[in-house]
Order: structure tokens, then sequence, then C-alpha cells
């Protein structure tokens, strides 16, 4: 992780600088965007009954690539994975997890956007559950001393029943730094955790002790936090709209999202349905489906670049009112 350390310092000093010398032609907020499809490979993520969560993700990043080409054809838009590989084509899901950081860092990308699929429940689309479905008192003579009584006790039925896998709904993902920031407040304190991200990665999560931890942790807070915040908000109230079920913004603090913790810009990691619920996963495979969650995250995007580029033209108004 330290090693990651001089590529945010470069890029926050290219920030400033070319805020600083930007006056002619000032730097659009976003320029660069970096969409990573979950998983890949040897790594199938999350399976459901019919597909994987490694292939619906790079489907579903693909078209939303496609669709922001065609909406801003001057942004440049760099994916982790185009095929079914691990990132980089590397040899295991850690060398992966770091070219994703890498790639995003060293190519001074504005934004990142992660695309993945959850999953809850022992087994996607349900499973048989051992339960009693009634009981038959009976009576037993019980020999105490010299003593004899009727004991009542119980015969009970059980029948193998069908549970099925009904967690269903969208949630968006994103650094939030500690439990006690004051500018998490925002974000769900919902435990309920049901994502397989990074489950299989052994990455040691940054230490927060660590001086140079600390001083990324401020980069963050100061210039990506609330921006990270804001599109991950503007996601989950499209999904909303569209009536998918909100499960709302969070950052799981037992176990971090490593990916989000290494990439020095806004970064968020959207959970588009569960693959593990028939219905979702149906949802999700189906053309019209990606379609509509394309739409939903194109969508907060543009809100997203819209408001950055309007604030962005205030300073630059503000600043040439200002006398030398």
């Amino acid at each position: 992780m330290r090693k990651l350390f001089p590529a945010f310092i470069s890029l926050l000093a290219s920030f400033f600088f070319l805020s600083a010398g930007a006056q002619d032609t000032p730097r659009k907020p976003i320029q660069t965007l970096i969409i990573d499809p979950g998983h890949g490979g040897i790594d199938p993520g999350a399976t459901g009954t019919l597909q994987t969560e490694a292939n619906v993700s790079l489907q579903v990043s693909l078209k939303l690539g496609d669709v922001i080409a065609q909406a801003y054809p001057d942004l440049k838009i760099i994916y982790t994975r185009t095929t079914d590989i691990l990132p980089g084509n590397k040899p295991t899901i850690d060398a992966a997890l770091k070219y994703r950081a890498n790639l995003a860092n060293e190519s001074g990308g504005d934004l990142f956007i992660a695309i993945h699929c959850n999953s809850a429940g022992k087994r996607p689309g349900g499973w048989y559950e051992r339960r009693v479905v009634g009981k038959t008192p009976k009576t037993k003579t019980v020999k105490k001393g010299k003593k004899t009584y009727k004991k009542t006790y119980y015969e009970y039925q059980y029948e193998n029943v069908w549970v099925e896998n009904k967690a269903k709904g969208t949630e968006t993902y994103l650094w939030a730094i500690g439990k006690n920031d004051s500018k998490i407040n925002s974000v769900s304190k919902n435990n309920d955790y049901t994502g397989e991200i990074d489950s299989t990665s052994t990455l040691s999560l940054p230490d927060p002790s660590d001086p140079t931890e600390k001083a990324r942790m401020l980069i963050y807070t100061q210039n990506y936090f609330r921006k990270s915040l804001n599109l991950a908000d503007l996601i989950q109230e499209e999904f909303k709209d569209a009536g998918r079920i909100d499960r709302g913004v969070k950052q799981r603090n037992d176990k971090g999202i490593w990916v989000l913790q290494a990439t020095g810009m806004p970064s968020i990691l959207v959970e588009i349905g569960f693959i593990s619920n028939k219905e979702e996963q149906e949802y999700m495979l189906s053309p019209e489906g990606q379609d509509e969650i394309v739409r939903n995250i194109f969508s907060a995007f543009k809100k997203y670049k819209e408001k950055l580029e309007s604030k962005s033209a205030a300073a630059r108004e503000d600043a040439a009112k200002k006398p030398f």
C-alpha cells in the first residue's frame, strides 16, 4: 500500500497544478472515467442458477461505458477488463485487485465505478430445510422410586421445506474511512452486509495508524469523500425511482472493500442486484433489465457530472471577480 502513496501525491499535485494554471482552458472535473467490472476469469464471483457475477457485471459495465461514450465522446473511458479474465490477465485475485487500483491511479482517473452483483443465503434460488411441520402428543410410564406416573411427550413430524432465496435490491458502497467520522452520518448504519466483496482476497486493509495512510485518508476526506457519497446517493435514488428495492449507501467496516481504499479519486461500488435471487437474476440477465440498470446509473452519473461542472464554473466566475 505504501507504493501507492506517491501516485496519490502526484494525483493531488496535478489537481492543484491544473486548477491553478487552467485559466484559459479550464479542466473539466471528469475527463477520465474508470469502469471496473467485478471479478473475472478464475474468479467468477457470486454464482446464480444461470450465470456468474463476473459475466453479468461485465455485460452491464460494457453497456454503461457505451452509453456514456455516446453522450460524452470527449470523455476517456478505461475498463479494468473487457473480457472474462482477471484484470490485467494477472495470475491471482490479489494481483488483479492491485492492478485495478494501479490502472486507475496511473491513468489519472477522475472517477472509479465498480459494478458487482450481490449474493445471500445458502444457495442461489433457494434450498431445502428440514423443519417441524407437526407434533403428536404421546404418553409414557415413568418410574421414580417406588412410584410410577404418566408423562406426556411429543412425537414430531418433519418435512424438507423449500426456502426461497428472497434477498433482493440494490446498494452502493463507498470508503467511509471510519465508524466515528462525523462525515459518514448519512451512510447507512445497517450492518446487513450480504455481498461477497473481496471475500476471496487476502490483501491486508490499510493501517490507519500508519503515517502514510493517515495522509492518504486526509486527502480522501478533503477531496473525494463527499463526491463519492453524492454519486452513490444519486444512483440509489435512480434505482428507487425505477421501482427497485433501495438497500442504501453503505460501507463495510468489519471487512473493507480494498479496491475503493486504494484508488485516489472519488470511487464507488454498485451492487446492481442479487444474483442469488431467481427473479432478480433473470432481470439482470434480460436486455430490458440491463438497459434499465444502465439508464439508472447513467442518469445519476449525468447529474453528478453536471453538478461538478456547475460548481467549477461558479468557482471560476468568483475567481475572475476578485482583484489581483
